[in-house]
């Protein structure tokens, strides 16, 4: 695979969010502002990126059979590290993620990429491959919280519509948040030209290809 399909599939292709449903918990949460999106967003993409990079540079050196305990700890590192910079120079964005700022740690999104990427190739895929599952992830984050913004606030990074605008609550209430998230996936199936698989299988995931190299399907 050439380095730009490496990254440029996590764009849209293998989106992890619109086509893999990966990481809907911060997605869901973090997405009735769009400051918080891109807050949420740049930090993951930091994380992937840097967490890639480190285990496709250890990925000889750590043992196969406490690999995802070794992940975690090198994924924690950057998380901390995030958020020690968030709160010191950015508090109000540091506020306003909360614990899912923390919870990166455990996003699948980036335990899944060090697990069947990074763990397997070389340092300049694997840094291009999380910026590419990073901007996709963002990108997905950028377009739901503007929907929901624009109706469910009025206003849009925090620039007010004015007065002749009435926002909608319903989509910045959970439920919202999954009418917009479905409707998205939906527009990004047609977009792409995707249909629902009839049957689930080894055939139909989009890993397959990182499967088989390790022996199964």
């Amino acid at each position: 695979m050439s380095y730009w399909k490496t990254f440029s599939k996590g764009i849209l292709k293998e989106n992890p969010v619109l086509v893999m449903l990966l990481g809907t918990c911060p997605t869901l949460a973090t997405t009735t502002l769009v400051s918080s999106a891109l807050g949420m967003g740049a930090a993951t993409t930091f994380v992937l990126i840097c967490s890639n990079v480190v285990i496709s540079l250890l990925k000889r050196v750590i043992p196969k059979e406490v690999r995802l305990p070794c992940f975690i700890v090198v994924i924690a590192g950057f998380v901390t590290f995030v958020s020690f910079i968030l709160q010191s120079y950015l508090p109000d964005l540091y506020d306003s993620l909360g614990i899912f700022l923390s919870l990166i740690v455990v996003n699948c999104i980036i335990l899944g990429r060090a697990e069947m990427f990074a763990s397997k190739n070389n340092v300049a895929a694997s840094a291009l491959d999380g910026l590419g599952m990073g901007v996709g992830f963002t990108l997905a984050l950028f377009i739901m919280s503007s929907v929901r913004e624009i109706l469910g606030c009025g206003s849009w990074l925090g620039f007010s519509f004015g007065n002749w605008y009435e926002p909608m609550i319903f989509f910045i209430t959970p439920a919202g948040g999954f009418f917009v998230f479905g409707t998205v996936i939906a527009v990004v199936g047609i977009l792409t030209k995707k249909r629902p698989k009839k049957e689930f299988g080894c055939e139909n995931c989009p890993s397959k290809d990182a499967c088989a190299q390790k022996g199964g399907c």
